[in-house]
């Protein structure tokens, strides 16, 4: 009785959570005529970086991906900047600086204002931008448009400290206070910026219907019972599991996916942030090739432990050839097998989905996978949804909701980044 008193407490509560911004949305209300108070910008210290970690992480602006001079193929991806709030010192007289990345550009007028606000009659000034003579480090983000070299332009050195806060507020991928005489700032390239999502399926990625038809992605509603797995950790018999929501629903969006194809002839395609259903294969490339697909077990072959062993969740971005993933066969009530992952690639394509079901994963091309993104820890991402799951089960499945990340996730998402570590995230699983 206590167990069931706590239950329904614990019910109670999540309904309320769940159904706090339809009430919010209604007016006003007690405390909403209250001014907020302005956020309160520290500065940054003479040699401090942000985010605290390299540059040339993927936390930060991530890696180089090569020069690019003006004969090359990428020269395309540089554009002009000629916003007349900024102040481009172009010592070399060839318009050099005023060239970037487009994300670069949209920060750095960003910035533009953000300076202008603090200090009236001040504007910024950028001492360098794109290199294409060879002057900073081998690797130096400089020579790909991805970095600038900024100061005021009154050349107040006061203002060096704040113009570095203002720069992160302004969306920089990392911002240094480099020298005395100006702060460094660089951002991601555009294909990481195009990989970064939570975790989707492309729109032409197919599931499994009950009855056995197939269906495409686009083509999904909430209601539908799809082919997944009846155990949070894959190793269940396979049942049809109801859609409840979208998580994300992107239809519109072009988005760096990765394809896993496996020995078996299954390619599943989904973003770098989402979670899929992995274990390291035994036995080496002849047993592998002689074994296409393998039941999922715990059997002894040769008194080494079978494939079944060690079964996990990873990011697609972490799934490596030679590693086996879930591939069922469509046959209620079997278990899936294991299939060898023979390539990894990227694709760029346009429609982001997630479904979410009942039970948490999902068989997508004949693959199976989890329905959530963006954490390392599949457990931890189908505990803390349930209040989510259980609404929506309770209630019934909705229709999907507007475009774009649902706001329980999306509140999830802030949560987590105050209360885990960040090495929890996948880098580029927060929108």
């Amino acid at each position: 009785m206590r167990i069931s008193f706590l239950l329904l407490t614990a019910s109670l509560c999540a309904l309320v959570l769940l159904l706090a911004p339809a009430s919010e949305g209604c007016g006003p209300g007690r405390g909403y005529g209250k001014r907020r108070l302005p956020k309160k910008l520290i500065p940054l210290a003479y040699k401090q970086f942000s985010p605290n970690v390299a540059e040339k992480t993927l936390g930060a602006s991530g890696r180089p991906e090569g020069k690019i001079t003006r004969n090359s193929e990428r020269f395309k991806e540089l554009t002009p900047n000629y916003n007349t709030d900024i102040i481009f010192k172009d010592e070399e007289d060839t318009g050099a600086d005023r060239l970037m990345t487009q994300r670069c550009k949209d920060k750095l007028n960003s910035l533009a204002i953000s300076v202008m606000n603090m200090w009236p009659g001040v504007k910024l000034r950028v001492t360098e931008g794109w290199d294409e003579d060879g002057h900073h480090s081998e690797d130096s983000l400089h020579y790909e448009g991805r970095a600038v070299d900024i100061t005021t332009s009154d050349r107040d050195r006061n203002k060096y400290a704040m113009l570095a806060r203002l720069a992160v507020e302004a969306g920089f991928d990392w911002v240094y206070y480099e020298s005395k005489a100006h702060i460094h700032c660089s951002v991601k390239s555009e294909h990481s910026v195009a990989a970064k999502t939570g975790g989707c399926f492309p729109g032409d990625a197919q599931v499994i219907l009950e009855g056995g038809a197939t269906k495409q992605m686009r083509d999904l509603h909430p209601g539908d019972r799809v082919l997944a797995s009846s155990a949070t950790d894959g190793h269940g018999p396979l049942l049809y599991s109801p859609v409840l929501s979208f998580l994300d629903r992107q239809p519109n969006v072009t988005k760096i996916f990765y394809i896993i194809g496996t020995n078996a002839g299954l390619n599943i395609t989904l973003t770098a942030a989402h979670l899929i259903f992995v274990t390291d294969c035994t036995g080496g490339p002849s047993e592998r090739e002689e074994t296409a697909e393998e039941p999922l077990s715990g059997s002894v072959r040769g008194g080494r432990p079978g494939r079944g062993a060690g079964l996990r969740t990873v990011f697609a971005s972490e799934v490596r050839p030679g590693q086996c993933v879930l591939t069922p066969q469509g046959k209620v009530g079997s278990q899936g097998t294991l299939s060898v992952v023979t390539f990894v690639e990227e694709r760029r394509t346009t429609g982001l989905y997630a479904p979410l079901t009942q039970h948490g994963s999902i068989v997508v091309n004949g693959v199976l996978a989890s329905c959530y993104a963006a954490v390392d820890n599949h457990h931890l991402a189908h505990w803390v949804l349930a209040p989510l799951r259980f609404f929506y089960s309770l209630m019934g499945p909705s229709e999907p909701q507007t475009d774009g990340l649902h706001w329980y996730p999306w509140l999830l998402q802030r949560l987590g980044q105050m209360l885990l570590d960040a090495g929890h995230f996948h880098p580029w699983g927060m929108e």
